[in-house]
Order: structure tokens, then sequence, then C-alpha cells
């Protein structure tokens, strides 16, 4: 009776010498990571992660989120409040623009402390008395091409990271028959600004490189506006605008690219903002049959 029970045994588990067998081989195979099946198997979300840092294929623990991404948004939260808040260290960013060759001015909204300007948006799109009576006293005899303003706006982070970088891009692409005049360093900005700035200074054209809302996944995105003939009437309608620029949004020379053209166009057409579209990624298609023509 012992040796049918063994026998039976054996017949359910398989012998000792069953486990080489080519069922149990497969079975034991690691899955081939370039196996269509492979690739089909896994959560497609997990795709498109890797090209965004958006929140998606978070993952999920029971009807809640798992702990990391809990920890992660808080972490991404607080880099948000901390942009806004961080102040603009203007003399580091100052001796900075002045090694690409720049000459600088530095002024301030009517704004005295961070406090003020988020509470009173009003008051970062206006000078203070000292800053505005500067400006006069340095406004040059001769007219102004092109002005760049550099302000804080809503997060210095983005201004102390890119604003030098994207500036040696943007001077690659100015025109050399422009006269182009100071970079002005702006404390506690908004973009309207730019428009005062603009005005006292007797520019055809300005523009204003400045920190934007920093969101849960930029917290250091930084945004130029351009206007032509700028004054203190202008409206948004009368500005373009060039965003998320930063190493994982829009790379510098692209947006300087972007931003030059914009002010060729903006000169040869007198305007800007909804009137002037962005065309600068469109190309010229040839016929080659008019080719052949012209040729």
């Amino acid at each position: 009776m012992a040796q049918d029970n063994e026998h039976n045994e054996q017949q359910r588990t398989g012998s000792a010498g069953d486990t080489d067998s080519t069922d149990v081989k497969e079975h034991a195979k690691e899955p081939d990571p370039h196996s269509i099946n492979h690739f089909s198997s896994k959560d497609p979300w997990l795709e498109l992660k890797r090209f965004t840092r958006a929140r998606i294929a978070l993952g999920r623990v029971g009807s809640s989120l798992p702990t990391s991404e809990i920890l992660h948004f808080g972490l991404s939260h607080a880099q948000a409040r901390d942009a806004v808040h961080l102040p603009l260290d203007t003399d580091e960013l100052d001796a900075s623009i002045r090694a690409l060759g720049f000459s600088t001015l530095q002024v301030q909204s009517k704004a005295p402390d961070r406090h003020s300007y988020l509470l009173r948006p009003d008051l970062g799109r206006r000078l203070n008395d000292e800053s505005k009576h500067r400006l006069q006293t340095v406004k040059p005899p001769h007219a102004i091409d092109f002005m760049i303003v550099v302000g804080d706006g809503l997060s210095s982070l983005a201004i102390q990271r890119h604003a030098a970088p994207l500036l040696s891009e943007i001077q690659k692409n100015i025109p050399a028959s422009w006269n182009v005049g100071p970079i002005v360093i702006a404390r506690q900005a908004r973009v309207a600004l730019a428009d005062e700035v603009g005005e006292i200074m007797g520019t055809r054209m300005i523009a204003i490189l400045i920190g934007e809302r920093p969101g849960l996944s930029s917290p250091d995105s930084l945004g130029v506006y351009l206007t032509y003939s700028p004054s203190v009437n202008c409206s948004d309608a009368d500005r373009n605008c060039i965003s998320n620029i930063r190493p994982e949004g829009l790379h510098y020379p692209v947006a300087a690219y972007k931003l030059m053209w914009l002010a060729r166009e903006a000169i040869c057409r007198k305007l800007s903002g909804v009137a002037l579209k962005d065309e600068s990624d469109v190309k010229e298609i040839v016929n080659p049959s008019t080719a052949k023509l012209h040729g």
C-alpha cells in the first residue's frame, strides 16, 4: 500500500528526473524584453510617462495614491511656493549680464516688498519715482531700436537660472544695424512695467524676460513679452508672448530665434500683439518647376 501511495504521489508531482522537462524550462525562462508580447502586456501610460513631467500613470494603492506620489506632490508644491517668494539676487544677475558685454540699469516697481507685490498687482506695473528719474537721466539723445527688461515676476528662480543663457542666445541674433539700449533689471516687476520703461527711454520696441507663475512641474519657467511702440496705455493685446523657456521646455536658441523673428517683423510692420502672428516655423515652399524658370 505504501508503494502504491508513493507511485501516485510521483504521478501528481513528477519525479526528480522530470524537473528538466521542456515544459518546466519554458516556464522558468525570463520574458524577452524585445518581444511584442512583452510590450503589449505593459501599461501604455508608463511608456507615455517617459515623455512628460505631467502627473500621469501615478499608480494606485486601494482607492488612494501611492505614498511616494503624495510626497512628490508636496515637494513640487513647496518648490512652487518657494519660487514665488525667493528674492532675486540682482547683484549676481547684474554681473552675469555685464559679463556678456551688455550695460545694465537697475530699477524697482512701486511695490516696496514682496508682500505688497503679491497683494497689489497694479503696483508691479509701474516704476517708483526714483527709478523713473534714473531712466530719464540716462536716456540717450539718439533713438533706441530695441531694449530688454529682465524682471523677477512670479518666479525669480526662473530669472536667476535662465536669463543670462537666454540673453547670450538673443545677442547672437540681434541685427548689427540696430541700436540696442541697456539691459534694465527690474525688481517686483509685472509684464506691463516694460511698457513704461520703453516709453521713458523712447525705444521703438521692448521685450521683457520675466519669471512665469510656477506650476507643479515647472517652478522655473521663463516667459518673454514683446511690445512695439511701448507706452503705459498698451494692453495685453499689444504684446507677443513666448512661454515656457527652460531646458525642459522651449530651449534657449529656439526662444531667441522666435523673439528676434517677431522683433524684425514688428519693426517692418510697425505693430505687435494679436496683429502679429508667430510664423517663424513656416518654411518657404519652392515649386521645382518655378525654380527652373528663374534659374
